[in-house]
């Protein structure tokens, strides 16, 4: 089953750097398709302009509801319709699963102070943010959300590439190296060396453990930790004992 991304856009040719890289591939082999529509071009005024000042005053522009409705009416199936904002939900690898359900997927990037709220009350099924911070407009948001989505798609990925990554099971990956195995007297672990499975195994829990509780020890405190895991992390931080026993989740 193919996946369908609909993009409406004042600036689509943002959009060629989806033409490089695994989402290329994706679209390539067929497993994803790109539709990439100029709202500008469905603007019914003369001057083909896609906002106006905001009721109530205040700086900056609005995106005007006629030019995105007609983006949409021209589209044969709108699937589920995002909004790309700060205001949104967090994109996260568990909406990205979520999101990446649908068949088809339509974004709408906004620009300049946003798009006319009676867009978002009457036809977006979803708001989606990619941060708290505020970008110019919304085609960045919109590609890092395509390319989360596309990695998933059956077919594009092996499953295997994608399960021991950051995020994937609440973790952050285990640290990674490559040839040579010294560099200017930088050891890589014995362990990764070794060629024993099963201890290689148990050294990427441990690390993926350890980089997640420096890192983002709110990952842990959300997904919780298995006794074993526990026992892990006190290993590596003894003097964090109490701390780690309270992320035990039973």
């Amino acid at each position: 089953m193919m996946k369908s991304f609909n993009v409406l856009t004042t600036f689509p040719q943002i959009f060629e750097a989806l033409n490089y890289s695994i989402v290329k591939k994706a679209i390539d082999s067929g497993f994803v398709e790109t539709n990439i529509l100029n709202i500008r071009d469905y603007a019914n005024n003369k001057n083909k302009n896609t906002d106006d000042y905001p009721y109530g005053g205040g700086l900056g522009m609005i995106m005007t509801c006629q030019p995105i409705v007609s983006s949409l009416d021209m589209l044969k199936d709108k699937g589920y319709v995002i909004y790309m904002s700060p205001k949104g939900t967090p994109l996260t690898q568990d909406k990205a699963v979520q999101l990446s359900k649908n068949k088809t997927i339509t974004i709408i990037c906004g620009r300049y102070e946003g798009i006319d709220q009676r867009i978002i009350d009457n036809y977006i099924d979803e708001e989606i943010s990619i941060g708290d911070y505020v970008l110019t407009g919304g085609e960045l948001p919109a590609m890092v959300l395509i390319d989360t989505i596309t990695r998933l798609e059956p077919g594009v990925l092996k499953e295997e590439a994608y399960i021991d990554e950051s995020h994937y099971n609440g973790l952050l990956e285990h640290c990674q190296y490559t040839r040579p195995s010294k560099f200017e007297g930088f050891k890589t672990p014995d362990i990764l060396l070794s060629g024993n499975h099963k201890l290689i195994e148990e050294y990427k829990l441990e690390s993926s453990l350890v980089e997640t509780y420096l890192k983002r020890k709110d990952l842990l405190l959300k997904r919780g930790i298995s006794k074993i895991e526990a026992e892990i992390l006190i290993k590596n931080f003894s003097d964090k004992k109490d701390d780690i026993i309270k992320l035990i989740k039973e």
